[in-house]
């Protein structure tokens, strides 16, 4: 794709691309936080390719493709994750894990994302930013997962809202 004889920027094509594709990621995924975590790599995708890519009549299609392919994919990696998870049970207790069944039985409830986050940065004690290396997920991503599981866990255990500290 020219623009006056020259090559289009990379730049360029992202900027006047951008709010379209996210649009296109949103309503295939359902999801903000998923649809921008498919558009950043559809976006990465395109850039590694730029070179054949800018040469396109229609680069955007092929963005628009790879974030339908990951969208099917990424749904794929969920069922199979969540059918692990269920076939895992519950976490084994560990000696100096609050013994807590009521409060397990709640996180077993949660979405399977909700219940990654939750045992991660509370069973293993890890920071967000690690939580979403190991879930390959944004930080965002991954704050909102937790703040939906607390709203979740406050409501299922009968709190008002969650403490002051875990906002």
């Amino acid at each position: 794709m020219a623009v006056d004889g020259e090559p289009r920027s990379f730049q360029s094509f992202m900027a006047a691309e951008h709010a379209a594709i996210l649009a296109f990621a949103r309503a295939v995924s359902r999801s903000w936080a998923e649809a921008e975590d498919l558009t950043q790599e559809a976006f990465l995708a395109a850039y590694q390719r730029w070179d054949a890519i800018a040469s396109y009549d229609k680069p955007g299609a092929f963005v628009r493709r790879v974030v339908a392919n990951k969208s099917v994919s990424g749904v794929r990696r969920r069922v199979r994750a969540a059918a692990a998870v269920e076939r895992l049970g519950p976490p084994p207790a560990h000696e100096d894990e609050v013994a807590d069944p009521e409060f397990w039985a709640a996180v077993a409830a949660l979405p399977s994302q909700q219940r990654h986050v939750v045992a991660l940065y509370y069973l293993e004690d890890r920071p967000v930013a690690e939580i979403a290396q190991v879930l390959e997920r944004a930080e965002g991503t991954v704050k909102a997962h937790l703040a939906a599981a607390r709203r979740n866990l406050a409501e299922a255990l009968g709190h008002d809202r969650p403490d002051e500290e875990d906002r």
